[in-house]
């Protein structure tokens, strides 16, 4: 619940009401917990120690946010640390979705005293494997609504010189091209539904926005800005920072008006995600950033949504 300029309390992240409407969700990952890979991964293939894993494939011929039972369809053990803080916790068995390896997963969630929603993830394994954790939250600044307005004229800014293009399939080409001149060059704020629907390859390849950007990092893992929304009807504000190298921005292109809380609705691009993660399909692409996690060390991420007003 976020407070606009004159004071107007509103939620403005959509969800669903119980664990049945999630169950039975036609966007399962609506404002959920990701893993053990956020993203995909192509054909679901990948290779570690010489050997060749598949995964489970829920996403066109790809594998997508740790397949049909990832982390968001699972039950969690979680215990109230304050009153500002929720921990949860679950340990992944090996084999799970076709990933090696057991591993241990502790996400906590916390509310500052400066509006912003903390989320720190660690994470071990006993043995070598890969992980790429992230949130799929499907934030509406504007107040959802029974229809939830669109996200056209919310305001944006993205702290990225570069993004990765995809394929038909919403895999990435494997280059790395600079934003500038295309659709995705959110250096200075503009409106998201400016060039929402241009006549670009990329942009009909995503059916919008749903890239991962490369973030302007000075040193690896550092927490940094990494973009921020105003919604200019309300004056909410929101600004992402992590220590993830990527962030995969999501403007809700296949919602078609479901049912989500409270009576409301979700048309097509009522909401965005700002998911911080390492860049998709990781495991097929030496030179993208490592997303091996060995025995003995920790995978760490820290994530902040910072909420305002104007």
């Amino acid at each position: 619940m976020v407070p606009d300029r004159n004071g107007n309390l509103a939620n403005v992240i959509q969800g669903y009401d119980n664990i049945k409407d999630f169950q039975n969700a036609p966007e399962p990952f609506l404002s959920t917990l990701i893993g053990r890979f956020g993203n995909r991964i192509c054909k679901g293939k990948f290779t570690l120690n010489g050997k060749e894993y598949q995964l489970a494939i829920n996403n066109g011929p790809n594998a997508l946010h740790g397949g049909p039972t990832g982390y968001h369809a699972q039950v969690w053990d979680a215990v109230q640390m304050n009153d500002n803080t929720l921990a949860l916790n679950i340990v992944e068995p090996y084999g799970h979705e076709g990933f090696t390896g057991e591993v241990h997963v502790n996400v906590e969630y916390t509310w500052t005293d400066d509006d912003e929603l903390k989320i720190d993830y660690l994470a071990t394994t006993n043995k070598k494997t890969i992980i790429n954790l992230t949130h799929h939250a499907f934030f509406a600044l504007a107040g959802i609504a029974n229809p939830t307005p669109t996200i056209d004229d919310l305001l944006c800014e993205v702290n990225a010189d570069h993004y990765l293009p995809i394929d038909p399939t919403s895999i990435p080409t494997g280059e790395i091209l600079k934003v500038e001149g295309t659709p995705f060059d959110f250096r200075t704020q503009k409106p998201v539904g400016q060039d929402i629907n241009a006549d670009n390859e990329q942009i009909k390849n995503g059916a919008g926005y749903d890239h991962c950007w490369v973030l302007n990092k000075k040193e690896v893992g550092e927490l940094s800005f990494a973009a921020r929304i105003e919604e200019p009807a309300s004056g909410r504000t929101m600004e992402c920072w992590t220590t993830e190298p990527g962030v995969q921005i999501y403007s809700d292109n296949w919602a078609n008006g479901y049912k989500i809380q409270n009576g409301c609705t979700a048309p097509r691009r009522s909401a965005i995600c700002f998911e911080a993660q390492h860049f998709p399909d990781s495991p097929n692409r030496a030179y993208f950033p490592p997303v091996v996690l060995r025995p003995g060390e920790q995978y760490r991420q820290t994530t902040i949504y910072k909420f305002g007003v104007k």
